[in-house]
């Protein structure tokens, strides 16, 4: 469950940096936080379904 919160955690930060990357227009960087964004995001979701379900 810890681990699921700390990949959370991180996906809440890359969310915050597509907001910053977007007002700077930096779209090497937008493309970048969006993709870990996902990933981490689908990764918290999937280990803290997994660890509630069993």
């Amino acid at each position: 469950m810890v681990l699921g919160i700390i990949l959370l955690l991180v996906a809440l930060l890359c969310v915050v940096s597509v907001i910053r990357q977007l007002k700077y227009r930096n779209l090497f960087a937008l493309l970048f936080s969006a993709v870990a964004a996902l990933g981490f995001g689908f990764f918290s979701i999937a280990t803290i379904i997994s660890e509630i379900s069993s």
